[in-house]
């Protein structure tokens, strides 16, 4: 099993605390933490349908924020949840793993969106997978999964800004605010930015480390 690293600046501000509320949550320990998993993705998708509004609604940025924030709950819970109910399965792990990176998507798509650009939308999303299997290959042959400075939680506090002020935005205007669209917009242009030099970045240090310190090459042959 990889062993979990966290470089991630906000972890301790944010995730920790929610860890901590664990026991006075009262989860029945029968509960599958799989079922965690999926309540989680369920508030990723309304966060994805309030990003995809926003731009038009106030109540769109606020359902937006609030799916990213109980998404990232979750995402905290179902682990704890898993070890301390002794529920860790690598079937759990698995979905958990497959999950996150399909509700960044969501969110990716839906605030392209709200700025009316969905070609930013499919270079956000390719961006994002890239990474991603990365860090999962990396992880497999290393023994190590490593979350950067710049990781999920902060893309997703990000996020909830983005929302908070979209709905700001357009609770102020007597229509749509224009200005919403465009803080979209440049959200992405900036977002997409920093994902391909973090992605460049990272893919330079994992070549690195799997050379140094990954397992023996494999040579075999497909049968």
């Amino acid at each position: 099993m990889a062993k979990r690293v966290s470089h991630s600046l906000l972890d301790p501000l944010l995730t920790v605390p929610i860890k901590s509320l664990y026991p006075r949550l009262r989860i029945p320990p029968r509960l599958p933490p799989e079922a965690i998993v999926g309540l989680g993705h369920l508030c990723a998708i309304l966060g994805a349908v309030g990003f995809a509004l926003a731009g038009r609604f106030a109540w769109g940025g606020v359902l937006g924020a609030l799916g990213v924030a109980l998404n990232h709950t979750a995402d905290v819970l179902d682990g704890t949840h898993a070890r301390a109910s002794d529920q860790c399965r690598n079937g759990g792990e698995l979905l958990d793993h497959f999950v996150d990176p399909l509700s960044f998507s969501y969110w990716i798509a839906a605030i392209s969106y709200s700025a009316g650009c969905l070609l930013l939308g499919l270079v956000g999303v390719i961006v994002l997978y890239a990474t991603a299997v990365l860090t999962n290959i990396k992880a497999k042959m290393v023994g190590e999964f490593t979350l950067g400075r710049f990781g999920p939680t902060e893309f997703k506090t990000l996020l909830i800004l983005l929302g908070l002020t979209m709905a700001a935005l357009n609770a102020t205007a007597e229509q749509a605010s224009p200005l919403s669209a465009q803080i979209a917009y440049w959200f992405l242009i900036v977002l997409i930015a920093i994902g391909v030099v973090q992605l460049l970045v990272n893919l330079a240090r994992a070549v690195r480390d799997v050379n140094a310190s990954g397992e023996s090459p494999d040579t075999t042959e497909w049968e």
